[in-house]
């Protein structure tokens, strides 16, 4: 056998020759480098663009401000997103394209399964975006939490409570469970318990219920104030009475109420109807103990 004896020259030659094919397909192909990026940064200005429009379209039709920013968000995506394809097929590379647009299902197959609470909770918060029911300052209730509505994002919901803390919580966890919103009814029904003692007169109690609430809580066609007694307590009547009041928010809840229980209070005193605190009363003369003397006598037998 004849063994090979190795040549730099020929090697030198070989590197050469490949480097200035590369230089040649460079300087060839070259514009349609120039006019891809072009085409490329044209897209992302464009997309920038076209996003501003979109979103100041949105806003004149009053739609909410995180169903906004979604929608912006996904157009200007899916415009880069063409601009990219097109600078691809610009240089020819459909090839590339093809092998690009194949790894991308099957990486996004993988980061799926990967990241499933992550996308759940993405897809809660595009579906509670575009739900009436909830919106941007609305007033809350959900997962032991209440507060004002500060934004709705692609992964939770943050809410202002009263005492003007924040509380993050995840879209899915809304969106799989119940939430009452007081925003969405411009009045609601404030329920009231109280009681009064059984020496009272309670058709006066009554009517002198309904007639205070009625002075300070006006209420609309088809709302009336409603009173009924519901038990007989260990010390008093109870009842509750139900009126209808402007309430878009827990504070209004607490407000009228509080202004409810002073009209109420200042009635009684008026008309000197008791409200009864809890008591016991003995009374000792239906039954009166009774003592008596034992006698025991004893006798020692010697």
């Amino acid at each position: 056998m004849k063994e090979e004896v190795f040549d730099i020259t020929k090697a030198i030659s070989g590197i050469w020759d490949k480097l200035s094919n590369w230089v040649d397909s460079i300087v060839l192909n070259l514009p349609n480098f120039i006019l891809a990026v072009l085409v490329f940064i044209g897209f992302v200005f464009v997309a920038k663009y076209l996003t501003k429009f979109l979103d100041k379209l949105l806003l004149r039709r009053n739609m909410q401000h995180s169903v906004r920013g979604i929608t912006t968000r996904v157009f200007n995506l899916i415009i880069i997103a063409i601009g990219f394809f097109i600078a691809l097929s610009v240089l020819n590379l459909d090839k590339l394209l093809t092998t690009i647009l194949g790894a991308a299902g099957v990486i996004g197959l993988a980061v799926g399964l990967a990241l499933q609470g992550t996308l759940n909770n993405t897809f809660s918060g595009v579906i509670l975006s575009f739900l009436p029911e909830l919106q941007i300052g609305d007033w809350i209730e959900t997962n032991g939490y209440a507060g004002e509505v500060l934004e709705v994002n692609l992964r939770n919901i943050v809410i202002k409570q009263s005492d003007n803390n924040h509380i993050i919580i995840p879209n899915s966890k809304i969106a799989e469970d119940s939430f009452k919103n007081f925003s969405r009814t411009p009045r609601s029904r404030i329920m009231v318990n109280c009681g009064v003692g059984y020496e009272s007169d309670l058709e006066k109690v009554e009517k002198i219920t309904i007639d205070a609430i009625a002075k300070i809580f006006k209420q609309n066609n088809g709302e009336q104030i409603e009173f009924a007694y519901q038990s007989f307590g260990d010390s008093s009547i109870n009842y509750v009475v139900r009126f209808w009041a402007d309430v878009t928010k827990q504070r209004d809840i607490l407000l009228h109420t509080h202004k409810a229980i002073l009209a109420i209070k200042k009635a009684y005193n008026e008309e000197d109807i008791n409200i009864p605190f809890p008591i016991r009363t003995l009374d000792f003369g239906k039954n009166k103990f009774r003592s008596e003397a034992i006698t025991i006598n004893s006798s020692q037998k010697e």
